[in-house]
Parts: C-alpha cells; structure tokens; sequence
C-alpha cells in the first residue's frame, strides 16, 4: 500500500530528523577551515586570452536540517518524501580577506530510491551561485569503515586543472596547461602579469609551498592538498558523497570518470551564456571523525573536492578560437566549530 503523505506535516523529534538524513545528518553545523581555488577566467580588458586566478582560502560552511519532510506528490508513481538540508558557503581570500564566493543551497536525501542493502543512499544538491548560475547535481552517499578497511589518502582521485576542447575527452591529471600562466617556473609578462598576484597592490607573491606541498603541484592537482591535511590524522568513521550534474565524463585514460546516480544541470543567464558557460559540476565530499589524543578530543572534519567545466574560446595564435572547457577547481578542509564569522 502506497504512504500517505498528509498536507499538514509537524516536525519530528531530533532523532527522528537525523534518521531521515541518513548519510547527510552530520553535515549539519557551521565548518571552517583553509583550502584553495584555481580558475581561469577570460581577460577581455587585460588583452591576455585568460588570467589565471590562483587563491589560498578560508571557508565558512553552515548547515540547517530541514525539520519537515519534503513531499513530492506523485502522478505516474506514488508519492514520496524527501529529507534535506539548507546551506550557506562563504569563501574569501585568506590573504586579502577579499570575497570569492557564495552560495545558498539545499542537499536532500532521497530514501526511496537507495539501495537495498543500506549501504548507498541517493542525495542530490542543489545551488545558486550570484554570478547567474543554478545547479542540481545528484548522486550518492556510503559509509566507509576506515577501522577494518583503511582509508588511503593516497587513493583520493586527482583533479586535472588543464583546459581542453568541448567535447573532447578530459586530459589526465597532472597535465600541466598549455597556457603560460599554468607554469610557475615562466617568469615573462605573459605568464606572471596574467596570474595571481598580478593586480594585488601591494604585490602579493605566491608562497612556495602549501602545507609542505609546492605550489606548482597544487596547481596540477590540487587535490594533493587534502591528502596533506591528513597526514598524521587517523580516521575512525567516514562518509563519502559524489554528486555531478552528468553521469560520466569521457578522459583521455583508460576509462571514463562515472558517477553513480549523477545527473541534474546547470543553468547560466544570457551574459554567461556567452563569455563564461558554466557547463559540468562534479564533486566529493568526505564527512570525516577524526581520532584525537582520547575519544573526547575527537572532532569531525569535511573535506571537498569541486570541479566546475567552464566553457569559452581562446584565441591561440596563428589558429582560430577554439573553444575550451576549463576546469575550475576548489578545495578545502573544514572542521565543525561552535559558530561562524
């Protein structure tokens, strides 16, 4: 017999809202934390085919259980509910406090269609960013048991930062960009004036290193981050989230990046649309306990990796414009504070 759903719904009690996230439920709270992001972006007043934004970051991440469930009325098929999530991302530049980013959003969890056997659940995010841009990207959240399976940070996919042609299968990670401003050991105008630090006033210079990782390695996969943030760490529970606005995507590998349950979009108003398209999100979330000196110093820790596909031609002389997909890449690690600034 199909569940009714009533039209009035009264919040539950508190374990019985956490029950209905699943997997989502210790995503609730405020995290902050450092990380860094990598874009390239057109550069029409700067007569340079793109600058290269490089940023050392710090996060504030706060996140709201919905008491209620979320009804979804059905027609063709039953109704169904749907447990989730607010958020509110802020991202500024640890170095100049300058703004970056931020995003209003929703994750739901979606208990109907998981797997039998409890061990993957369907989630989806959904968000809004103010440049002009929406998305919905769904997939799927698990338990890993880092205690009789451990985790090997080593094991974290890499990132590919370097641009490619729409359509085209995405480069391997670790491909250095064709692009000047990609290689730190170039020191001409067309690589140095068309990254960061270039406009900072006073001149902001990169540093060598990140978390005892060189710059330039981050800038091939920034991933490499995370996996120093977890060195001397143990990891005692963990839950991972992959969510995409596509179910897979074609690389010049041995097989193409897949993601269970991924699909969704995004949408651009008209100005992006024609300068800066943002086509493809994909990313991992990895809901950490961390182990401290006694159980009662254990805290939790998030960690993400995001790539954004944003599409817009190139001029490379002598050729025609080609139009390029260039990853966007952020990462960060967040541990759950009492409050937010």
């Amino acid at each position: 017999m199909a569940k009714y759903i009533p039209s009035i719904r009264i919040s539950p009690n508190r374990p019985t809202v956490g029950t209905n996230l699943g997997f989502l439920a210790e995503l609730s709270g405020t995290w902050e934390g450092q990380g860094f992001n990598l874009i390239a972006r057109p550069d029409k007043q700067g007569g340079s085919p793109l600058f290269l934004e490089l940023n050392q970051t710090f996060e504030t991440l706060s996140i709201i259980p919905i008491a209620s469930s979320i009804p979804n009325r059905g027609n063709e098929v039953d109704d169904i509910e749907l447990f989730g999530l607010t958020y509110l991302q802020k991202v500024s530049d640890s170095t100049t406090k300058g703004a970056l980013h931020i995003e209003p959003g929703i994750w739901i969890h979606i208990p109907s269609q998981d797997s039998d056997d409890g061990k993957t659940q369907s989630v989806a995010r959904m968000g809004n960013i103010p440049h002009g841009n929406s998305l919905l990207a769904q997939g799927t959240a698990i338990i890993v048991d880092p205690v009789n399976n451990p985790f090997d940070p080593d094991a974290v996919s890499a990132a590919n930062t370097a641009p490619f042609n729409v359509g085209k299968p995405m480069p391997v990670p670790g491909t250095l960009g064709g692009f000047p401003p990609y290689d730190l050991s170039d020191l001409t105008p067309a690589s140095v004036n068309f990254r960061t630090p270039a406009g900072d006033s006073p001149a902001i210079p990169l540093p060598t290193t990140i978390l005892g990782v060189p710059v330039q390695d981050v800038i091939l996969d920034p991933t490499k981050l995370l996996t120093a943030a977890l060195s001397n760490q143990t990891i005692k529970s963990m839950v991972v989230i992959n969510v995409s606005t596509v179910a897979s995507i074609p690389t010049l590998g041995p097989k193409p990046l897949t993601f269970a349950g991924g699909g969704g979009g995004i949408e651009n108003i008209p100005f992006l649309q024609t300068n800066a398209d943002a086509a493809t999100v994909f990313a991992t979330f990895w809901i950490e306990t961390i182990a401290g000196a006694t159980p009662a110093d254990d805290f939790q820790q998030l960690q993400y990796v995001q790539t954004v596909f944003l599409n817009f031609p190139v001029i490379k002389p002598p050729a025609a414009p080609e139009l390029l997909s260039w990853p966007h890449v952020s990462v960060a690690t967040l541990r759950k504070t009492f409050g937010g600034q």
